[in-house]
């Protein structure tokens, strides 16, 4: 066997690839609505133009795909495959730990040697816990801001219970900052799979379209290339 012959492994199924691109294309359309309904840029002037009545609509709509994608992923965490599964993304054992420490200090220069993974990284994989929580409190803090004008059952359980832990202007006041947070990740998102890829040879960039990876067969021995 060649040295450096590497193995193309099906890592990322559909419904995760799918709701990668249905989250981005959610949040980008609600943060756009999302900041013109806060800082219009034109007004109507006639009632038949229905700006901001479009603008709220597209908004929600985005909303609600938004929140399905999530529920789909979060299934998908336990139907789909181990790269899926979101509770190995928790560093809860020393092995975890000791995992991401190193991917930070590789990160950082600090040290050369980086663990070979075929799913998400360890550092990565720790980041992405850090971003759903962040999501999770969108969806249920923008639903808690819709609920005000609505009554029912459906509404407190989707978000209107949200109001009675924290004020009203309070949820607004972390609903936009978490926004801006989730939007500067995109980019660095962006920068660090673009490392990753140019680094480990890997495909990574295109692997969230084909699902593929190639990992070195050397490599997929080791028991660090199994998780």
């Amino acid at each position: 066997m060649i040295k450096d012959e590497k193995m193309r492994i099906y890592v990322w199924e559909f419904p995760v690839r799918f709701t990668h691109w249905i989250n981005f294309l959610c949040i980008l359309t609600l943060s756009l609505t999302g900041f013109y309904m806060g800082r219009p840029l034109t007004h109507a002037v006639f009632t038949k133009q229905y700006v901001m009545g479009w603008i709220r609509f597209i908004h929600f709509v985005a909303a609600y795909t938004f929140l399905m994608s999530f529920i789909i992923r979060i299934y998908w965490s336990l139907a789909g495959n181990k790269h899926a599964n979101m509770i190995q993304w928790l560093p809860l054992t020393s092995k975890r730990i000791s995992d991401l420490i190193n991917d930070i200090k590789c990160h950082l220069v600090l040290d050369i040697k980086s663990t070979c993974k075929v799913g998400h990284t360890s550092l990565g994989a720790f980041v992405f816990v850090i971003l759903y929580i962040m999501v999770l409190f969108q969806i249920l803090s923008g639903f808690a801001i819709y609920s005000v004008n609505h009554t029912g059952v459906n509404w407190r359980v989707i978000g209107g219970w949200l109001e009675d832990l924290i004020f009203f202007k309070t949820v607004k006041m972390y609903h936009n900052i978490f926004i801006y947070i989730i939007i500067s990740f995109i980019p660095i998102h962006l920068f660090m799979s673009w490392i990753n890829n140019h680094k480990n040879k890997n495909r990574l960039l295109s692997s969230i379209f084909s699902g593929y990876k190639f990992m070195p067969a050397k490599d997929l021995k080791s028991p660090l290339s199994k998780k």
